[in-house]
């Protein structure tokens, strides 16, 4: 019961003579619904309970003064509810009891004032009321998405929308190397995932004893406590203390005290080398039996080998992975080897003569041919054989683009979507932004005058948004079809339906593996129009046993293949993502540096989608000669980016995945084995320029009987709420008949139903709302989507869009040097602020932003330059979006509304704290972690709110900000029950009269 709540309870005790939480809250409703006091006056009549006297009119100014009321309105009668009328019947029952027992006359009748007519609704008005209601909703909605259009025609938010040459230049060299960013990044570190048994069960037992001697100190210090109770306290906190002073015997140990300077000896120690722990406990007459037997042993050798050790040392110490060539994959040239080119040569080639060098070219006019008589097509070809280079441009050559008309083409990464328009656009002769451009979430480089448009899927999705009907298109092309991700396979079935609708429109589907068939099925039996590959012979080899950290096993596998295979020959290294990258990177370029010149040259180089343009160009230059270059990839590398020299490929058989399972409602990343499909397209890139090898770092076993013939597309296993917006927006209401080519489960589609309907996106029948339409129109997941819509209520906007910006840069913020690590984590404690990270990431901004967005200060404070940078961009964006939604741009230092904003959003988020010490979901009751990184790990609030969470060895929640259980109750009461909000920390210990010691003492 809140204070106001226990106020009135005492207040009505003593006007009325009773008092009961039901009449507290009865009196507490009148007066939110009045406008002032005499108003409350009124209705206090009403209830024929109270005498207006001088202590009731105080009672109601007191209580309009505490209590949050209407605004000023003219009072009506409102129909009371049955609580309501349980109230006023018991007030006046109490107020008849108390007249009989103070009148002597008990004849004398009570008049009754006659009660007003209450205004209720018909079952037939009430609903005109809620249609009418929904009618205006969707007339508001369709206003809405009118002046959507008319903005996005009045305005290019191009970056070469301007006609100057400086801005040409600039997104020119967008891809281009820069002088002043060739900083190498400095890698994080991994944390350290396996540790010794012994030595985490020591220090788990060593915190769960320390809690426990806090715990009896802190409950039972001013208790009486019998003497078994006492004995055991003692023992608890005797074993502790000698437990820590085991703990600092080591260190003791390792202490190496002041040694008298001795004449005899040739130079005095200048500093002191801790010794083995092992060694340092044997004891001073242990060491010298060693030190006498070793003298008594015969020694041979030179006097100076162990000076010359060093220079024959081995250059490959550590223990090798054995290999066993299982298969070759054939290839599609009897030669074994391509003509062989050297750098000046390649250099005098032209790009018409490299253009006519794949073997593309001698489809070229097959390929016009087909694409002329047939409307849509399916194209199979290997990857490298050039279809996403050459063939919009043969389309653009043949006049595919007249009367104003584009060429589309999707690609499932942004990476590859800006290295193929980059690289065109230098074929085509052109600016990267005019006739050849990209677009990419947060970032668009096209123009008026752009023709070859290449674009992510999700971003042509989008673009249904203001174009449903593709009109500024004359050909689309899906690239990359058989990766199967989520924004594919809905616009498969989006542009079936359009090339249904426009016979003009020519749609392609490009494939890179064997699936061909599916597509063409899923396209009414569409031709397929097969480009050969030029492939040479792989050689797949297998470990003989599994390895148990694959991170290691291909560290090894590097080295040996450059210390035992001839140059040139580079090497491909497939990772799951951007922490083994850096992790693999750091540890081979240490190695290569305490090999010195022993080994030849070792280049080491990453490319993974969060990486910047510049370094991802690095990928495609020639590797200098006498040097070989590793790349490590993610699974961009598979097909949608092809480098030339691979003639080695290192496979672990891990990629990343995401999965979303209905029943928790939980989403995470998880590694996952790849699956034989994406195994075969691994070993072919070794095959690209001559005969390559594969070493794939699993048993030929585990191939055969643990790897899915194919991956499961993305649709069966995610969360689809964003895609139902999508098609709701477009106007697709039946999401269970669309032509899916993968119908996805029913129960995931029920659920992202369930969620865009709490969020307030759909209304009961299913139908877009006004605030779902102004949803679509951010780039954002419906969360995030909500949470910046939600901050125009709260007045808080520009921080909002602020803390979206950090969460979406999907990169560490951090970074903590292996040399530097303490003051890392001191730096990043500085940012700390209250209220969790949410507003931690608002502060670093902020701070950011006052440097005038200062490099350095970035370098002094551990801060990756790159992402916020990014993070700026993308706030940008969001400004801009802001503006088309129509929400004003408002500020507030108030942390409490910054977080209702995000509650807003993320409520489906929100964790408890219970008896066990553990935190779990509050409406799932799934168990989860705070993260070590984050700010309130060591606070341990009782209610959070979490961004996502992730699963390494936990489930750990990311980006944390703490919240009171009230607020779910103001922002999302439609989904959360009482019961499951009643925070039983707020509850007040029942009145109970305790034992004395005799009592005790009987017991």
């Amino acid at each position: 019961m809140s204070s106001v709540d226990e106020w009135v309870n005492d207040e009505l005790h003593n006007l009325l003579g009773i008092s009961s939480r039901t009449l507290s809250q009865f009196v507490i409703s009148l007066a939110r619904k009045s406008t002032n006091s005499d108003e409350l006056l009124n209705r206090f009549r009403e209830t024929e309970a109270f005498d207006i006297t001088q202590n009731v009119r105080k009672f109601a100014e007191d209580l309009m003064s505490r209590v949050p009321h209407a605004a000023s309105r003219q009072a009506k009668s409102i129909q009371p509810t049955i609580a309501e009328r349980k109230a006023r019947e018991a007030m006046r029952l109490n107020r008849r009891l108390k007249q009989l027992s103070s009148d002597e006359d008990d004849d004398v009748p009570v008049v009754k004032k006659r009660e007003k007519p209450s205004e209720k609704l018909s079952a037939t008005e009430e609903i005109d009321l809620i249609m009418a209601e929904e009618e205006r909703d969707l007339r508001e909605r369709d206003e809405l998405a009118a002046r959507i259009r008319q903005r996005d025609k009045e305005r290019t938010r191009n970056i070469v929308e301007r006609n100057d040459k400086k801005a040409a230049e600039e997104a020119a060299k967008r891809l281009k190397l820069e002088d002043g960013d060739r900083r190498k990044i400095i890698p994080e570190l991994r944390e350290q995932s396996r540790k010794e048994y012994l030595k985490k069960r020591k220090a788990d037992k060593l915190v769960e004893l320390e809690r426990m001697v806090n715990d009896d100190k802190t409950l039972f210090s001013n208790e009486k406590l019998t003497r078994r109770e006492i004995v055991d306290m003692e023992y608890r906190e005797k074993v502790y203390h000698f437990a820590k002073q085991h703990e600092q015997a080591a260190d003791i140990i390792k202490v190496k005290r002041y040694h008298v300077p001795d004449a005899k000896l040739k130079t005095i120690p200048t500093e002191y080398v801790e010794e083995d722990i092992e060694e340092a406990s044997k004891g001073d007459g242990r060491r010298w039996e060693d030190e006498r037997l070793m003298a008594a042993l015969s020694k041979y050798g030179a006097k100076d080998a162990e000076e010359k050790k060093g220079e024959f040392e081995m250059l490959f110490d550590e223990e090798k992975i054995d290999f066993v060539q299982a298969l070759q994959m054939p290839g599609t040239s009897g030669v074994e080897k391509e003509e062989t080119l050297t750098p000046a040569q390649k250099k005098r080639m032209s790009l018409a003569e490299i253009r006519r060098s794949l073997p593309v070219y001698a489809f070229r006019d097959q390929f016009i041919d087909a694409v002329r008589e047939h409307q849509v097509l399916i194209i199979e070809g290997e990857t490298g054989s050039g279809k996403t280079t050459q063939l919009p441009q043969y389309l653009y050559e043949a006049g595919f683009c007249e009367n104003k008309k584009r060429i589309g083409c999707t690609q499932p990464r942004r990476v590859a979507a800006m290295s193929v328009a980059a690289r065109v656009a230098e074929e085509v002769g052109v600016k990267l932004g005019a006739e050849v451009g990209y677009s990419i979430r947060f970032e668009d480089c096209t123009s008026e005058r752009t023709v070859i448009k290449y674009m992510t899927d999700g971003m042509l999705l989008r673009e249904f948004l203001n174009e449903p009907d593709l009109a500024s298109y004359s050909v689309m092309m899906i690239d990359e079809a058989h990766e199967r991700t989520l924004h594919t396979d809905v616009l498969f079935g989006l542009v079936k339906d359009i090339a249904r609708f426009r016979p003009d429109l020519k749609l392609l589907i490009s494939s890179a593996t064997l699936d061909a068939e599916k597509f063409s099925t899923f396209f009414d039996d569409a031709p397929i129009f097969r480009i050969p590959g030029r492939r040479f012979p792989v050689d797949i080899y297998y470990t003989k046993a599994p390895e148990a950290d694959y991170i290691d096993a291909a560290m090894v596998s590097v080295l040996q293949i450059h210390l035992t295979q001839p140059l040139p020959g580079d090497i491909l290294v497939f990772l799951t993502g951007q922490e083994e990258i850096e992790t693999l990177m750091e540890s081979l370029n240490e190695r290569a540096k305490y090999l010195g010149k022993k080994i030849k040259e070792l280049i080491v180089l990453p490319v993974y989608a969060n990486l910047p343009s510049d370094l991802q160009a690095k990928i495609f230059e020639p590797t200098p000669p006498n040097a070989r270059k590793v790349v490590l990839a993610t699974n961009i590398a598979e097909t949608s980016v092809t480098i030339d020299g691979i003639c080695y490929v290192i496979d672990p058989g891990f990629c990343k995945q995401n999965s979303f399972d209905p029943r928790g409602g939980v989403e995470h990343l998880q590694v996952v084995p790849i699956s034989k499909a994406a195994a075969n397209q691994r070993a072919g890139r070794a095959g690209r320029t001559m005969a390559g090898k594969c070493f794939r770092l699993f048993t030929a076993w585990a191939y055969k009987h643990e790897l899915e013939e194919q991956p499961i597309p993305e649709m069966q296993r995610t969360n689809l709420g964003n895609v139902v917006l999508m098609l709701k927006t477009l106007g697709i209401h039946d999401l269970v008949h669309f032509d899916y080519l993968d119908p996805p489960p029913s129960e995931t589609l029920v659920i992202a139903l369930e969620q865009l309907y709490a969020l307030g996106a759909l209304n009961h029948k299913g139908v877009l709302t006004k605030l779902g339409r102004r949803m679509a129109e951010f780039p954002c997941d419906p969360f995030m989507s909500k949470m910046i819509i939600a901050s125009e209520k709260y007045e808080c906007s520009e921080e909002i869009i602020t803390i979206a910006a950090m969460l979406s840069c999907n990169a560490a913020i951090f970074y903590r040097p292996k040399a530097m690590v303490i003051h890392a984590d001191a730096a990043r404690k500085g940012f700390w602020v209250p209220g969790g990270d949410h507003l931690t990431l608002l502060n670093v901004y902020n701070r950011w932003k006052d440097t005038n967005y200062s490099a350095q200060w970035c370098a002094e404070n551990f801060i990756q330059y790159r992402t916020m940078k990014k993070a700026r961009d993308i706030r940008d964006q969001l400004e801009g979006l802001l503006e088309k939604v129509e929400i004003e741009q408002k500020s507030s230092k108030d942390s409490v509304a910054i977080r209702k904003a995000i509650l807003s959003g993320y409520f489906y988020n929100c964790s408890k704290l219970d008896s066990s010490g553990h935190y779990k979901t509050v409406k799932h009751k799934h168990t989860v972690h705070i993260h070590p990184n984050s700010s309130l790990f060591e606070d341990v609030p009782r209610w959070v709110v979490y961004y996502e969470l992730v699963f390494t060895s936990k489930e750990f929640m990311r980006e944390i900000s703490e919240i009171e259980s009230s607020w779910l109750a103001e922002v999302a009461p439609h989904y959360y029950k009482a019961n499951e909000l009643d925070d039983s920390a707020s509850r007040k210990m029942p009145k109970q009269k305790g034992k004395s010691s005799k009592e005790l003492a009987s017991l």
